[in-house]
């Protein structure tokens, strides 16, 4: 499936550090309302002045953010982050710090920020 367009409507730089697994059209079964879901995965690189040969991926937490809607559907992204364990230390666990999530919310920040100005 080409997914190339889809980055035009994701938050800027979200696919340097991200795949899409999958782009799916749901349906809330409550009120029957229609809404996509875009899937995406961490791709398996520490960012950072961090020794990546001393670490190993180790699994994903998984968080669901809302964006802007498209054509009057609500969007939704699906995000699996990686978490990397050190290879001697077990109890040391690192993520990547991203900034697309807003504060204390379940939007990403530009939705965040356009809501914000609106109201």
């Amino acid at each position: 499936m080409d997914t190339s367009y889809i980055g035009h409507f994701l938050p800027k730089g979200l696919l340097e550090y991200f795949d899409i697994t999958g782009i799916d059209e749901l349906c809330f079964v409550k009120d029957r309302s229609v809404y996509f879901q875009i899937s995406l995965e961490e791709r398996n690189m520490i960012l950072g002045d961090v020794d990546g040969t001393q670490y190993e991926s180790k699994g994903f937490t998984e968080i669901t953010l809302q964006d802007f809607p498209v054509r009057g559907k609500a969007v939704y992204l699906a995000i699996k982050r990686r978490r990397w364990r050190h290879k001697k230390e077990a109890g040391k666990i690192i993520r990547n710090d991203f900034s697309f999530v807003a504060e204390g919310s379940g939007l990403t920040k530009e939705l965040s920020d356009f809501l914000k100005g609106t109201g």
